[in-house]
């Protein structure tokens, strides 16, 4: 590239150089059979938990968020555990047939997406993405954070060398690194790319749902923790706290506000202090909530990830040393509470209210003060209380009696293992769901005829008007009986369609050219 070039052009013509190359490389990978995808993604997902320690130093030295170590353990959750969830899987050819609705479903290739990652979980992102794009037989475009090139990069490499040594066409796993906000645009609308993974903050979600193409995009998680007088109070504590210490708090699913049932509220906050948390005083509190966010309500990047003595150096707030949490009480929610905010950060509120339905109200204030449908944890063993939050509250994420921080992302759940969470409707995604392999994954359906269009539908009307009343809506008239002169599909139909299957004999090969011919046609606006 040339040299005279600014950094804001280089960034744009490598998103665009990396996009056509991810287009070319999809084309070649379009033909592998099943088994070829699942040795390729092995390989990656081998060598991304191999080195998941060096990856995850390196996301902590180059960003100064959260804890090398904790981060080893993301990254072995993205490698290990979503490898796993998705390795038996079917993607390519015939996946499954309805032998009662005679309906066929072959996977298919979304095409290249474009997979925005942040700074707070960016090698642990990186190795989720790479592994759902490639198991669908997709490209994938990492573009990252600008704070996190390098160790983003470097997982990209680490993970695309070892899917090419196992036969992976060369580009269909690329990393930007000349970053820049319109280097990062370019590659979204670009007519290369397919679909954008959109992973990070609220206005890069934003901007990728409005550039005109499928997009998955998360929210803030303004994350709630109610804890009910019939909860385990001390498990409760405890979980609380090491949850919110993991990582300092970079995972979107942290707690962020502790809402306790009066009864126990004290009983919680003396077995929150055992496992760590530190109170602030009012005057402190009042002290801490300016600082931490900027204008308009933005955390300051000064404090994301950082331990609760840092916090109180860059703060001017004496903190000692056993602290792993600061909690502040909470006399409300709202942009006059500034600790009623996400917190990505070692930092907690606390709010006391009286039973649950006065918890369930406050939580959902919480939730719309910023969280909407993202996830919510609930302490407690009453049954009644449990499903009453499930009917009520505005969360596709209610994590019963667990870390908020393991429990969203599927690691102490039977939630699907993530590091993309979808917010719904409620939170401006078009999903709700952990996003999968699924999400990434196109379905054609091969559907036979199961009934004979209706009779009237046979013949032309022979008056200009009908006078039979119409029938209900609500109920569907007779099927005829099958013409005996109508063709019929046998099951000599079904099995030559499941002779198309890629991966059960040697396909047509003219049969296949015709396909991509006209493939590529559609992808080139032919």
């Amino acid at each position: 590239m040339p040299d005279h070039l600014d950094p804001d052009l280089r960034s744009i013509q490598e998103a665009r150089d990396a996009a056509v190359a991810a287009r070319q490389a999809q084309r070649a990978f379009m033909d592998v059979d099943q088994v070829t995808v699942d040795r390729i993604c092995a390989a990656m997902a081998t060598a991304a938990f191999a080195d998941s320690a060096r990856l995850g130093q390196l996301a902590h030295e180059e960003t100064g968020y959260g804890v090398a170590d904790h981060k080893r353990l993301k990254n072995e959750f993205a490698s290990r555990d979503v490898w796993n969830a998705i390795r038996d899987v079917p993607t390519v050819g015939l996946l499954r047939r309805d032998e009662v609705a005679r309906v066929a479903e072959y996977g298919w290739p979304v095409g290249v997406l474009a997979a925005l990652s942040p700074s707070t979980n960016p090698t642990s992102t990186a190795i989720f993405k790479i592994l759902i794009a490639v198991k669908a037989r997709n490209a994938i475009v990492v573009a990252p954070h600008p704070s996190s090139v390098g160790c983003t990069a470097e997982t990209t490499r680490v993970m695309a060398e070892a899917g090419v040594a196992e036969g992976m066409p060369p580009g269909l796993v690329q990393c930007l690194t000349r970053i820049s906000q319109p280097g990062t645009q370019a590659l979204m609308e670009h007519y290369a790319t397919s679909m954008i993974l959109a992973t990070g903050g609220a206005g890069m979600v934003a901007a990728a749902h409005s550039v005109g193409k499928p997009a998955l995009g998360v929210g803030p998680g303004n994350v709630p923790a109610y804890v009910d007088r019939s909860a385990d109070v001390a498990r409760a504590a405890a979980d609380i706290v090491n949850s919110k210490a993991f990582d300092r708090s970079t995972i979107c699913a942290t707690e962020q506000t502790v809402v306790a049932d009066a009864p126990i509220a004290e009983e919680l906050k003396a077995a929150m202090q055992a496992s760590g948390a530190h109170w602030l005083t009012a005057d402190q509190a009042r002290h801490l909530g300016p600082q931490l966010f900027r204008s308009g309500g933005l955390l300051d990047a000064r404090f994301v990830g950082k331990s609760p003595q840092q916090i109180g150096e860059l703060a001017g707030i004496e903190v000692p040393d056993h602290a792993r949490v600061l909690v502040a009480d909470l006399d409300g929610v709202g942009a006059d509470h500034p600790l009623s905010r996400e917190k990505l950060t070692t930092v907690l509120g606390f709010i006391v209210e009286d039973g649950w339905r006065a918890g369930c109200e406050r939580s959902i204030e919480l939730l719309r003060f910023g969280g909407d449908g993202h996830s919510l944890v609930l302490h407690a063993a009453d049954e009644d209380v449990i499903h009453a939050f499930g009917v009520e509250k505005p969360a596709f994420r209610i994590l019963v009696n667990t870390w908020g921080t393991f429990g969203a992302i599927g690691a102490t759940t039977g939630l699907a293992p993530s590091m993309t969470l979808a917010p719904g409707g409620l939170g401006g995604a078009v999903v709700s769901d952990n996003i999968t392999v699924h999400h990434v994954l196109n379905i054609k359906r091969v559907a036979y005829e199961t009934a004979r269009p209706p009779a009237d539908a046979w013949s032309q009307p022979t008056s200009p008007a009908r006078t039979a009343a119409p029938p209900s809506p609500l109920s569907a008239p007779p099927r005829p009986a099958r013409d005996a002169s109508a063709p019929k599909v046998d099951d000599a139909s079904v099995r030559a369609a499941a002779a198309l299957d890629l991966g059960s004999g040697p396909p047509d090969p003219d049969l296949v050219a015709r396909i991509r011919a006209r493939v590529t046609a559609q992808l080139e606006g032919r």
